[in-house]
């Protein structure tokens, strides 16, 4: 067990001012795997004093000073790789395989596409003959962060805050914090100035209120629900600071009539069930042409069939269980309603699969006769539950995509890749995925509508921390 009641504020490890303690449930055990301490506001105040003097000194960093600090972290991150998918797995469910090669992983890729994008970036350049523009750091950042991909979502605004110059307060989250803990030791261990990074644990409702509402704070970066992300903006309206969000998403995935079904069904369903159904931009509604609709049903049930589940140590384990009883009892609560509302259980289903007495394993399930006005069509449900909703013409098929209060992605697949790309500009969504259905680090990501604002990765990410000044000369 990882017991971890300290915060690390101003290069070294703090006593939290208050006794609380957060327990962290290994969701496949149910058995207790680490304890955090429960943050205050007054451990908020002293993580961003410390954060606001060090910026005086790191705001003014060269390009060079900040490529060696990334790269620094990149190492000694590396060198605990296995250790730290392994705290991953255990603190919200990965299988292993999946928590190495994916998870843990995705922070050294997030790191070197930050020192890649410093590098190339132009930080001031002239406008014209008199007129120069520079892009200098908006000050200490409030990073707020998710328990789906504890430290790929953690990286993905730390690598561009700390590229831009930006000292950092970071609340990672509450449920899978022990990971954030060993990169925070990595930081440490990598000679990171005191107060350029600083951690403080604890929920929303304390520690989150306090980094939203602080006036010494110059932005928040947020990922979470769209729930959480109305009122943190609420809150840091009052201080006029920048917000960034990647909120919620129910992305649709269209597979036009002359796509290759058995091919294109099976990598849908397994995207949408990858992490358990826990992904933000995961392929999570699928339209199929009523004229192989029937077909498409027997593709995806077979495939979601065929999934290994279990338990996540064990390297051949392709899907765990869900992060926790309450996100197991709120997927249980959408399967339940798509049953009362008419859906077809085409496999899978309420409660555990039959074979699992421990851990908040959902069964995979794939819905039937859907239509879009339903709850499982509509919201954001983080579990591996699939509708898959039936339409006659391609215009259908895009207002059905584009009936959500989300805009995150979209996925087109089609046999006619010139046709598919001419669907593209009707869809609203920051992504749209054609005739593929892997993630990638090298394009903006982020959100239309309820799914936020902002866009992290790449220069579209640098950019988010940095501010413009414009220098006039005579």
């Amino acid at each position: 067990m990882l017991q971890r009641t300290d915060f690390y504020i101003d290069g070294a490890w703090m006593a939290p001012l208050g006794p609380d303690h957060i327990e962290v449930v290994n969701p496949a055990t149910e058995q207790v795997v680490g304890v955090v301490a429960q943050g205050t506001a007054a451990d908020v105040d002293l993580a961003v004093a410390a954060a606001r003097r060090a910026f005086e000194t790191y705001g003014q960093s060269t390009v060079d000073d900040r490529v060696a600090l990334l790269s620094a972290v990149i190492d000694g991150y590396t060198a605990r790789l296995d250790e730290i998918a392994a705290t991953i797995s255990a603190e919200m469910g990965a299988p292993i395989t999946f928590a190495r090669q994916a998870q843990a992983a995705s922070l050294i890729g997030q790191f070197a596409r930050a020192i890649e994008t410093l590098r190339k970036y132009e930080l001031e350049a002239p406008l014209s003959g008199s007129v120069t523009v520079r892009r200098e750091p908006i000050g200490v950042a409030g990073l707020i962060t998710a328990w789906n991909w504890p430290l790929n979502l953690i990286a993905g605004k730390l690598a561009y805050a700390l590229a831009a110059g930006c000292t950092v307060v970071l609340k990672p989250s509450e449920v899978a914090p022990l990971s954030a803990m060993l990169l925070a030791e990595v930081i440490h261990e990598a000679a990171v100035p005191a107060g350029v990074f600083n951690l403080v644990n604890g929920d929303g409702a304390t520690v989150g209120q306090s980094i939203s509402a602080h006036p010494d704070i110059d932005m928040i970066s947020f990922t979470g629900s769209t729930r959480a992300g109305i009122l943190i903006a609420k809150t840091a309206a009052d201080s006029v600071k920048r917000v960034h969000q990647e909120l919620g998403g129910k992305s649709a995935n269209i597979i036009l009539p002359d796509a290759d079904h058995a091919t294109t069904v099976a990598a849908g369903v397994r995207r949408a069930f990858k992490n358990s159904g826990q992904s933000c931009q995961a392929p999570t509604r699928m339209l199929v042409h009523r004229s192989r609709y029937a077909e498409a049903l027997e593709h995806a049930r077979t495939t979601a069939e065929s999934i290994r589940y279990g338990d996540p140590a064990d390297p051949a384990t392709e899907m765990g269980p869900v992060v926790s009883a309450l996100q197991f009892e709120r997927v249980q609560a959408v399967i339940r309603s798509g049953i009362e509302q008419g859906a077809r259980v085409v496999t899978g289903g309420l409660g555990r699969p039959e074979d699992v007495e421990t851990g908040w394993f959902v069964r995979p399930t794939i819905f039937g006769d859907v239509d879009n006005s339903m709850t499982i069509a509509r919201e954001e449900i983080f579990g591996p539950v699939l509708p898959i909703i039936p339409y006659d013409s391609e215009d259908e098929a895009v207002a059905i995509a584009n009936d959500t209060r989300y805009g995150l992605a979209n996925y087109i697949q089609s046999a006619d890749r010139a046709h598919a790309l001419t669907l593209v500009p009707r869809l609203r969504s920051g992504r749209v995925y054609v005739n593929t259905v892997d993630a990638t680090e090298t394009a903006p990501f982020g959100g239309y509508k309820q799914s936020g604002n902002g866009r992290e990765e790449g220069e579209f990410g640098l950019e988010e921390y940095l501010e413009t000044k414009a220098v006039i000369t005579g």
